[in-house]
């Protein structure tokens, strides 16, 4: 471990952070979204239960973005190797994916924030490819094998930014009922729209809290490692 008690301390209290507004952000984002769907409610109270959950949304999605790079940090206080040069750039992604998800959200519904929610879309599979090859590298080269519970937290964060994007293919049709309510006031179409698009998205959100309980379990007992 490399001494630096306070500095662990730290990053480790991040990290701890980071997964509990994650998943309770997240439970909170799904829990008002049955306010949206609700056709027993008024207008105007579908209409702010929507504004609550896209903007409680933001708090997951911050929390994603910075798992990484806190994630990183820790496993350098702990002693896990990384290869020259990778740990700046670990640091840096952090905050640049935050910005990127605070640009999403400020310019949505502008031609910019199109343009940005495409590369949003594109860089996260990017990331998905990536944190898979980088597993299987640093347990090829040795890096990894010590820690098995810390590959397995990186290929479940592989899957949960997976799910993610699924939840984001699958919304359009919550989105077009949404809409409808937004302009001219609900129907049955599109509450039924937003109640099966929000039915087809459950299970990937479920996976999202099934994997963030099981990455904290193996963080916390680090199966196969000597420490």
């Amino acid at each position: 471990m490399v001494d630096a008690p306070f500095m662990y301390s730290i990053v480790k209290f991040a990290h701890i952070l980071l997964f509990v507004y994650w998943l309770g952000g997240d439970v909170g984002v799904f829990y008002s979204s049955g306010f949206v769907v609700n056709p027993k409610l008024s207008r105007d109270a579908r209409l702010t239960a929507f504004k609550i959950f896209v903007e409680l949304d933001q708090l997951p999605r911050y929390c994603l973005a910075l798992m990484l790079t806190i994630g990183g940090l820790l496993a350098y206080y702990i002693g896990v190797p990384h290869l020259p040069g990778q740990l700046p750039l670990i640091i840096l992604l952090g905050p640049l994916w935050v910005l990127l998800v605070w640009a999403v959200h400020h310019y949505q519904g502008q031609p910019f924030g199109q343009k940005l929610t495409k590369f949003d879309f594109f860089f996260r599979c990017f990331m998905i490819v990536a944190l898979i090859a980088s597993v299987g590298y640093a347990y090829g080269d040795g890096r990894l094998r010590p820690y098995p519970w810390l590959a397995a937290k990186l290929l479940i964060f592989a899957a949960l930014i997976f799910c993610g994007l699924v939840i984001r293919i699958k919304l359009p049709r919550f989105m077009s009922g949404y809409r409808q309510l937004l302009t001219n006031g609900a129907t049955e179409e599109s509450d039924r729209d937003m109640a099966q698009g929000l039915k087809s998205c459950r299970p990937f959100v479920l996976a999202i809290w099934v994997g963030l309980a099981l990455a904290a379990f193996l963080g916390i007992a680090k199966p196969g490692s000597p420490l």
